[in-house]
């Protein structure tokens, strides 16, 4: 594959992850939150606040939509360009998503799968949804926006978790709800009491969708470090290097029983890209003697960056 074909694949992989993303976080709110008037955070839960509020008249991707172009703005300037494109994509298709599943959507299977099996359920099974959508979507380098934007602002300038970011955030706006008037699908005002165990599962909801977050992104940047001991550490090295690219060092190292003289080769890579490796070793040298460990806080060229604090300015 030449090199403009592999940008290509890349650019459609990531693409198609962020579709599916996008995808996973809409279903998870159209059919099993939104049908039990369910307040979740972010600007998706300030645009479920204003839909009950309305009645249904102002439904959720218009207000998601609007909010995010602000917030948008400010992305484009801290974050570069490419996040940008990705995330107007992820923004457009999160919006459009959201209104037109909850019109193509048969109320039968919102009542079997969502109604029927009670709000508790609901919230976990929406939460898991809506959290793997998120990481999915900025693990490929984009975002659903919103408090997403936020939280990876922060991000790329301090360690910090961008699951715990958006759960402090989304606090705000759940308990916001207690404020502003709902109305059921059905037109029925909801009453204040039943608001409040709302804003209860919607603390349940945001736990659980920044806590698999937090899981997933923590799972795909996951590396190892493999040991390879082979007579055919050059072809070895070389095939890593060309195909995989990723670097390797060669140790020098002696086998005690044997007594030989022999090069140790190390990698790391990521963990998704282990299997790949292992196959790529084994058929240069089917004998070849392998030790794999998971190994956390990678950082350099090809893996994380150290961030540090920028330095106050003096007055």
């Amino acid at each position: 594959m030449t090199v403009n074909g592999k940008k290509v694949w890349g650019a459609f992989k990531e693409y198609l992850l962020i579709t599916v993303g996008i995808l996973s976080y809409v279903l998870g709110w159209t059919i099993f939150l939104v049908p039990n008037n369910l307040v979740g955070g972010g600007v998706t839960g300030l645009a479920s606040i204003i839909q009950y509020a309305t009645g249904g008249a102002f439904k959720i991707g218009y207000s998601y939509f609007a909010i995010n172009v602000v917030l948008l703005i400010a992305a484009l300037f801290l974050l570069g360009k490419s996040f940008g494109a990705k995330t107007v994509y992820a923004i457009f298709l999160a919006s459009v998503g959201l209104n037109l599943f909850q019109e193509i959507i048969p109320q039968d299977i919102i009542q079997t799968l969502a109604i029927d099996n009670g709000k508790l359920m609901c919230v976990i099974i929406g939460g898991i949804m809506a959290g793997v959508g998120i990481g999915m979507t900025i693990s490929q380098g984009g975002s659903t926006g919103g408090t997403d934007i936020i939280a990876l602002i922060v991000n790329k300038y301090r360690n910090v978790s961008p699951g715990r970011m958006i759960l402090s955030m989304d606090v705000v706006i759940i308990l916001s709800s207690l404020l502003v008037p709902s109305y059921t699908p059905a037109g029925g005002l909801v009453p204040f009491t039943e608001k409040i165990i709302t804003v209860v599962y919607g603390l349940i909801l945001i736990t659980i969708c920044s806590t698999v977050l937090d899981l997933y992104l923590s799972g795909s940047k996951q590396s190892v470090q493999v040991f390879i001991l082979s007579h055919k550490y050059e072809e070895i090295a070389d095939l890593i290097t060309r195909d995989l690219h990723r670097g390797v060092t060669a140790i020098e190292g002696k086998g005690w029983y044997t007594q030989n003289e022999m090069q140790v080769l190390m990698v790391i890579t990521r963990k998704s890209d282990l299997n790949l490796l292992l196959k790529m070793i084994k058929r240069v040298d089917p004998d070849a003697f392998l030790s794999v460990s998971s190994v956390t806080g990678v950082y350099g060229k090809g893996f994380e960056t150290i961030k540090l604090a920028r330095p106050q300015k003096k007055n």
